[in-house]
């Protein structure tokens, strides 16, 4: 077959590791970012530096791949929706749409007959007044936001006046869940029931920021089952193609939630590199490119850590690793206090 050139949108350490095993499959890469030292520039083959908006640099884009994915969904859905006119761009950019506001995806979960926690969209501050019954809960903004981002805890009422929030932007209140654990599913859609899913992750978060991964989650396994198939009823209604992370919550009575749906390959799956034989970068490659599917395997139960601001120097000045870990650096240029700047997988039996 001729030789496919794939464009990347975001040039994080997700576009980095697409990259990779992209050319592990003799595919190219070229890489949009509008960061000028987006590190994926390390791990592609070609990188256009310009900003969502820059219609000349998208075109010059365009024309050098064949198929369009992306490493975010934090992505403009007018810029998206465009490059698909040209040239097919996998998640479909609805999808991305849909996802890119958390009012619509709740309402799309629900629809789906999937549990979330309760929730009402906030217009304005005096819209909360009626929301007590949601208390504790989490503000978030409708769009935008990651990593606790845009994310504001509200124990009571008189909590927003310390915030100073912003209410022209659009908000949602989630209640929050009597949290007893967090897990992750990631699975590949190659196809109408046709897909590759690893088992169920469990995370920890410090700071609403992912700090550590591991397999095998420690649940029940009507959670191990329940998640999987919740997992795949999403996948198939949104004829998703690609790599798709669905995050949990577990209840204090096993009871199971759906938090967020990611459109990408996820952080909790970056321990899928070395504990499978098809990693979810590769699988995410494969289905978009419209490649064989291979039969997952898993080789190893394993753990991951988030190396986090300052977190990464020992790594980089060759700390002494074991034979079972792995250290990813993401080499990012500037290291910043809630950064994810790398991170070490151990392979544990």
């Amino acid at each position: 077959m001729s030789k496919i050139n794939l464009g990347i949108i975001g040039g994080g350490q997700l576009g980095s590791m697409l990259a990779e095993a992209a050319k592990k499959l003799e595919i190219r890469t070229i890489i949009y970012s509008d960061d000028t030292n987006a590190p994926a520039q390390n791990f592609c083959d070609d990188f256009i530096h310009g900003h969502y908006s820059d219609k000349e640099k998208i075109l010059e884009f365009i024309n050098k791949v064949n198929l369009i994915t992306y490493e975010f969904e934090n992505i403009p859905y007018e810029t998206l929706n465009e490059i698909n006119k040209k040239k097919p761009v996998l998640p479909k950019p609805s999808i991305n749409r849909l996802i890119q506001h958390r009012l619509a995806e709740k309402d799309f979960i629900n629809k789906l007959n999937l549990r979330t926690t309760q929730y009402a969209s906030v217009e304005k501050k005096s819209d909360l007044d009626s929301l007590n019954d949601l208390l504790p809960g989490i503000l978030k903004t409708l769009t935008m936001g990651y990593d606790g981002k845009g994310q504001y805890p509200i124990n009571e009422i008189k909590d927003i006046n310390i915030k100073n929030i912003d209410f022209s932007k659009g908000f949602i209140l989630e209640k929050k869940v009597k949290l007893k654990k967090e897990i992750s599913i990631i699975i590949t859609r190659f196809g109408n029931n046709n897909y590759e899913i690893y088992e169920p992750i469990e995370n920890i978060h410090e700071n609403q920021i992912l700090k550590y991964s591991k397999i095998p989650a420690e649940i029940s396994e009507n959670i191990f089952n329940q998640s999987k198939e919740w997992a795949t009823s999403i996948a198939e209604e949104l004829k998703y193609i690609g790599t798709l992370c669905v995050e949990f919550f577990i209840d204090r009575n096993e009871n199971l939630y759906v938090n967020e749906i990611a459109p990408r390959v996820h952080n909790s799956g970056h321990l899928t590199i070395n504990a499978y034989n098809i990693s979810q970068f590769e699988n995410h490659i494969r289905a978009v490119c419209s490649l064989k599917k291979i039969p997952l395997r898993k080789l190893s139960n394993a753990k991951m850590v988030n190396l986090i601001g300052n977190q990464i120097k020992p790594y980089r000045q060759n700390m002494q690793l074991k034979d079972n870990e792995f250290f990813f650096d993401y080499l990012k240029k500037e290291i910043k206090d809630k950064r994810k700047m790398g991170h070490i997988t151990t392979l544990t039996q």
